[in-house]
């Protein structure tokens, strides 16, 4: 690292007088590195003390960039001791999974991006969603990286927009109803208020086992969602849409033709606040449109059968 001589002495290093980096851009940076080579898979890492020095920042921007780089595998064995580790590939298949990285399916890019957000000590999620089985299957990460002892946020908040039951679902539905069309929504219903019960269950456990404050929140929508978005920290949206296809699923051992969404494999768009000006628009008027559903035509739900 190459130290301008103007600068004054910190711990007997020199630091920079730039403004302070956000973690975020720690993290573009020292991705930016493992890319092009200049860190080598399997390389270790600069301690993050040096990291912090070098950026100008405090050590726990630097470990929040480095969860953030551990989430989309391009590091390893990221912790407060030893430094960490530059992975052997860029992630599941050799694909990239950063903000930068082309659209994947909700399975494959929404749990990195959620172990990420994880890393603050104030974590906020808003989603808006069919079932919420991808939300619940995505933070199964960061609560076993939780109970691991190396993620430690202080405050959880989520909330989570799904469907009402009192409506008529636009989908899943019987291409011809033919008297099926009550009973699929039964089955809707049921797999959306067990999915909340699970994600509220294993969220509200950390209050017990950590003592984190947690708070999660359900409210009804009265329409069926197009499209599924999730909010993390204020800082990115997720955006996908919900593509219909006609499938055949057995029901009362009978197969049935109907029309249905699978959400987890719905292309996912991220939108980064400071990224520019369309991602930062994006995540501004995605977080005004969530807020005014929620305070105004959204209803109390209840996750009962």
């Amino acid at each position: 690292m190459v130290v301008d001589p103007k600068h004054p002495a910190v711990n007997g290093r020199k630091r920079s007088q730039r403004p302070q980096r956000t973690h975020r851009e720690v993290a573009d940076e020292l991705r930016a590195r493992i890319r092009s080579g200049a860190l080598r898979p399997g390389q270790r890492m600069p301690t993050q003390a040096r990291l912090a020095d070098e950026f100008g920042v405090e050590r726990g921007v630097v470990r929040q960039a480095l969860h953030i780089l551990q989430s989309e595998h391009l590091l390893t064995n990221v912790s407060k001791g030893s430094p960490a580790t530059v992975a052997p590939d860029l992630g599941p298949g050799g694909s990239p999974t950063g903000p930068g990285a082309p659209p994947l399916p909700t399975t494959a890019a929404l749990a990195p991006r959620i172990a990420a957000a994880f890393a603050a000590p104030h974590v906020e999620i808003d989603a808006l969603c069919l079932t919420s089985v991808s939300l619940t299957l995505a933070i199964g990460e960061p609560l076993r990286q939780i109970h691991a002892g190396e993620l430690k946020p202080a405050k959880i908040d989520v909330r989570v927009l799904l469907p009402s039951r009192d409506i008529d679902l636009a989908f899943p539905v019987p291409v011809e109803d033919h008297g099926y069309g009550p009973p699929v929504q039964k089955l809707w219903l049921a797999h959306r208020n067990a999915q909340g019960q699970v994600l509220r269950h294993n969220l509200l456990a950390l209050r017990t086992t950590h003592g984190i404050d947690v708070h999660v929140s359900f409210r009804a929508l009265p329409f069926t969602p197009p499209v599924k978005l999730y909010l993390l920290n204020g800082e990115e949206a997720l955006f996908a849409y919900y593509t219909l296809t006609r499938r055949a699923a057995e029901f009362d051992h009978e197969q049935l033709e109907m029309y249905d969404a699978e959400g987890t494999r719905s292309m996912l768009f991220a939108f980064a606040q400071g990224a520019g000006l369309r991602d930062t628009t994006f995540v501004e008027q995605s977080h005004l449109w969530f807020n005014a559903l929620w305070e105004t035509i959204s209803s109390e739900l209840l996750l009962t059968s």
